[in-house]
């Protein structure tokens, strides 16, 4: 559950803050796609998906542990 949490959150966090190269005054170099991001910030991106993965992954165990909400017939 916590892989496809994070796998989901990473891919929603990607397009957040990037620019291609036109965006910023500046010209892609020969041979990178001309709508490539200049910075793209994965790193920041991956610990993001993490920590926020984290809290997502621990709400629902929490939701499913306390019975909050019952998956039980009954």
């Amino acid at each position: 559950m916590y892989v496809m949490t994070w796998w989901l959150v990473f891919f929603m966090a990607l397009p957040i803050g990037v620019k291609p190269p036109h965006e910023e005054g500046s010209e892609a170099e020969a041979g990178h796609e001309v709508g490539a991001p200049v910075r793209p910030h994965l790193l920041k991106k991956v610990l993001a998906a993490t920590v926020i993965a984290g809290f997502i992954t621990g709400a629902i165990l929490w939701v499913i542990v306390s019975d909050f909400v019952s998956f039980q017939n009954g």
